[in-house]
Formats: structure tokens, C-alpha cells, sequence
């Protein structure tokens, strides 16, 4: 027997109130973290540690840079200052393979996410995920924020599939960042906040972006944005009776939607 408020309760009584009692959840229907820090850190972890592995290796020459940044064509270098397309990847003439998305690299929709090479974009996409990320995993739990960063991720891979330079290298996560931005601003509408700040924010990126479009992917940052404010809304607004079941099946149809448009980005790239 164990001690109760008003006298003692048998253990299998304690564990089937356990089951029963709620937990702790969301206004989105999530589950409510116990350390809404705990993913941000794990993600700002992984991107260091790639980082770290490329400087490491060469950098820009880094032949793990060249496997995991987002490149929609691939090619093969022929000598320091030459480089010849390929169809097949097959490097027949001896180069070093640079490996592209619409040849069969497809990790790399997923892994130029991870992958940085300066120092201050990787410091500030991890710092605006410090920023971001634990407030929104707050707000709407750990597996929605996921979905929310990876979608969005995704998203942009998409759009520079589609529209980004072919033989360039796309890499950082900043399409996953400007989707927790958008996520953001559909969080704060929702309950009727102050965007602002927000918005603020928001442009303040974009114009950066486009002061400095011929050295930062604005395709990765539209496509990332536009990701999240989809996946925001379908978290967000998602009609309370079996709100799960709602966004399931509003998250399923934006994850078929993305991988619809990289895989014909595939057949547009051919």
C-alpha cells in the first residue's frame, strides 16, 4: 500500500489513475515538453557537428561539403580551374564527383540543412533557432515543432530545386529558420498577439536577403517561409474535434505536396 491524502491507496489504483490523469498539453492539441529547449539544442548540436566535420575537411573543397550541400545538377571537376557537366555522374574522364539532386542525390534535400561552412551563417541561423525554437516547441510540442522545421526545410530544398542555380552548392539552415519565422507569425495572429515585432523581424530578413541575393538563396528562404506558414496553419487552425486526426492528414498532404515538387524537379532538371 502507498500513502495517499486521505490514507492508502494499493499500487495497481495509483497506476491506473496514472494512465487516466492528462497530461500536460498544448493549445494545438501537442504535448507539452518537459525541456522545450531539449530539440533546438539537439539540432544546433547536429549542425555544429557537421559544421565542425567540413571546416575540418576543407571547407568549400571539402569533399563532405560537396556530398551534403543541395547542388540540383551534379558535375565532375576536371582540373582547378574547369568543370564539365555530366548526365550520369559517372566522372569518365577521371574528375572528382560532385554529386546533384536530380542525379541521385537525393539526401541532400535533408542534409544541406545541416550543412555551413562560415562562421557567422552558422551562428546566426543557430542563434534564431535558440530564439525560435523553444518558444514554438513550447507553444505547440515537440513532434509539431519537428514537423514544422523539417517541413519547412524541405520546402526550400524544393523551391531550389526548381529555381535555384543549377551547378551551386545550396547549403545552411536557413529555410528551416525562415519556417519557424512564418510558424511564428501564424502562432501570434492566432491568439491575437501583437505581430509587429514579428513582421519587423520578417522583413528585416528578406531584405537582407535581397541585398544580398547573389550570395544567399532567396529560394531557400521563400520556400522555407511559405513551408511554414502552411504547416502553421494546419497546426494551428485545425478544427478542435479530432484536431489530431485533422492534422495528420493536413500535415500527410503537405508532405506529399513537397515531395511531389522535388521529385518533378527531378523530371524538370532532366
Amino acid at each position: 500500500m502507498r500513502d495517499a491524502s486521505v490514507g492508502f491507496n494499493c499500487p495497481s489504483c495509483v497506476a491506473e489513475g496514472a494512465k487516466s490523469t492528462r497530461q500536460g498539453g498544448t493549445a494545438s492539441g501537442g504535448r507539452r515538453s518537459g525541456n522545450a529547449a531539449l530539440t533546438s539544442m539537439a539540432l544546433i548540436g547536429l549542425n555544429v557537428a557537421a559544421w565542425l566535420a567540413i571546416v575540418l575537411t576543407g571547407g568549400y573543397a571539402s569533399r563532405l561539403f560537396n556530398w551534403l550541400a543541395l547542388r540540383p545538377v551534379g558535375y565532375c571537376v576536371l582540373g582547378p580551374q574547369s568543370a564539365t557537366e555530366t548526365s550520369d555522374l559517372s566522372c569518365q574522364l577521371g574528375g572528382t564527383l560532385h554529386p546533384g539532386f536530380s542525379d541521385g542525390a537525393y539526401w541532400q534535400a535533408v542534409s544541406s540543412m545541416f550543412t555551413h561552412v562560415e562562421v557567422w551563417h552558422i551562428a546566426f541561423n543557430m542563434l534564431a533557432l535558440w530564439f525560435l525554437g523553444p518558444q514554438l516547441e513550447l507553444a505547440i510540442g515537440r513532434a509539431r515543432f519537428l514537423a514544422l522545421y523539417f517541413l519547412s526545410g524541405l520546402a526550400g530544398s524544393a523551391l531550389v530545386v526548381w529555381a535555384g542555380p543549377e551547378l551551386s552548392g545550396t547549403h545552411g539552415a536557413s529555410g528551416a529558420i525562415f519556417g519557424l519565422m512564418g510558424g511564428l507569425l501564424v502562432l501570434a495572429v492566432k491568439v491575437g498577439g501583437d505581430v509587429r515585432g514579428v513582421l519587423t523581424w520578417i522583413g528585416l530578413n528578406f531584405l537582407i536577403t535581397v541585398v544580398f541575393i547573389n550570395s544567399i538563396s532567396w529560394q531557400g528562404h521563400l520556400g522555407g517561409f511559405i513551408g511554414g506558414l502552411l504547416v502553421a496553419v494546419v497546426i494551428a487552425y485545425s478544427p478542435r474535434e479530432r484536431r489530431g486526426t485533422w492534422q495528420l492528414v493536413g500535415l500527410g498532404a503537405i508532405s506529399v505536396l513537397v515531395l511531389a515538387a522535388l521529385a518533378a524537379g527531378v523530371a524538370h532538371l532532366a
